[in-house]
């Protein structure tokens, strides 16, 4: 036999053995993503999905691989901007002034929720907010904290220049404000605030409940990620929801499921479940569809860079709120449309919706 008829031969021989399935070729490997995620009431959905193994099951449906990943909040969001991690749960102003205003492309691909009470002022000595003139607050300066303090001082008829802040770790702004009773007046969010207001003689002065849609929970992911496989959107999505849907649910799996959240954020159950009722949270996918597709989104979205602006967060170089573009369901771009960097996208969660999502 030739060499050319061995060749020949060699190859029939291979290609019958593919055909039977003795031999094949290797599979492609499947793109791999890791997911940033942080200790928050509205994010704790997450941590069950990854520990039940709903997570994986949507993710090797659609032939990709998730490693969710637990970090500190901002050291999180800072992994995203660093690419160390594909996608990161961020609220929406952080997704501005850090990602966004970066250069990372992001898409947010679940609107989760919004902040309807987590985020407090709370003040000493039966303070209001419009007696907040000339007093010293603890927050952690230029964060959801700030913000809100930044709107309660603006419905009020008060300005920032009125007030000093006291810029405080989240981790010691709880025992610090509590050891010292001068301090009148502090600004923090769930659990410090249901720590915090446990105590004799402190109320809530100002909550997010009274600016709600402003503070968002968000899963966001690169934009370059999701164009490299869709399947990540399907996977963290339908994950998401399958989660959502067991919340909802009465009995003792659903207890179970609570239990498990509660047990990883530091919590007991009763805490947890006080904590998820200052939590507006879209349990269906038509409800986050429908907030994410509402004019409304545009203008709380406004407040937001405008506030992310004044304090320098888009940019030293920064002229304007406009630096960054916003884009939105209906095409419209708030901002800068040559430079898109923050990208409402509901069409992962319309598919939910549309009942096109489906686990095996």
């Amino acid at each position: 036999m030739t060499k050319r008829c061995w060749v020949k031969s060699l190859t029939m021989l291979l290609a019958a053995l593919v055909v039977l399935g003795i031999c094949s070729a290797p599979a492609a490997a499947k793109p791999k993503f890791r997911i940033a995620w942080s200790i928050y009431v509205g994010w704790m959905p997450w941590d069950y999905a990854a520990t039940s193994g709903i997570l994986k099951k949507w993710a090797d449906r659609n032939d990709v691989e998730i490693e969710l990943v637990r970090m500190d909040y901002i050291p999180s969001i800072e992994a995203y901007v660093a690419k160390q991690v594909d996608g990161v749960a961020a609220t929406n102003m952080e997704t501005l002034d850090m990602p966004a205003a970066s250069g990372i492309d992001s898409t947010v691909v679940i609107v989760g929720d919004y902040s309807n009470g987590n985020d407090a002022i709370l003040t000493r000595d039966n303070l209001g907010v419009k007696d907040l003139k000339h007093q010293s607050i603890s927050l952690v300066e230029l964060s959801v904290s700030h913000y809100l303090l930044a709107r309660a001082l603006e419905q009020n008829g008060l300005k920032e220049s009125d007030i000093t802040t006291v810029n405080t770790s989240d981790s010691d702004i709880a025992s610090v404000f509590l050891s010292n009773k001068s301090q009148k007046v502090v600004v923090t969010w769930n659990p410090m605030v249901m720590q915090i207001e446990q105590t004799p003689g402190i109320k809530k002065a100002f909550t997010s409940a009274e600016i709600p849609g402003e503070i968002l929970d968000l899963m966001v992911v690169r934009s370059d990620s999701l164009k490299q496989s869709p399947g990540l959107g399907k996977a963290l999505v339908g994950a998401w929801y399958e989660v959502m849907q067991l919340m909802q649910a009465k009995g003792p799996e659903t207890t179970k499921a609570l239990e498990i959240m509660a047990k990883s954020a530091g919590s007991s159950l009763v805490e947890f479940q006080n904590q998820l009722k200052t939590t507006a949270m879209f349990y269906t996918p038509q409800a986050a569809v429908e907030h994410t597709k509402g004019a409304d989104l545009k203008k709380k979205m406004d407040f937001v860079r405008q506030f992310c602006f004044r304090h320098g967060l888009l940019g030293e170089n920064a002229k304007s709120a406009d630096v960054v573009g916003i884009s939105y369901p209906d095409s419209s771009v708030q901002g800068d449309a040559k430079n898109v960097k923050m990208r409402f996208d509901p069409s992962f969660m319309q598919m939910a919706a549309d009942g096109k999502l489906t686990a095996q």
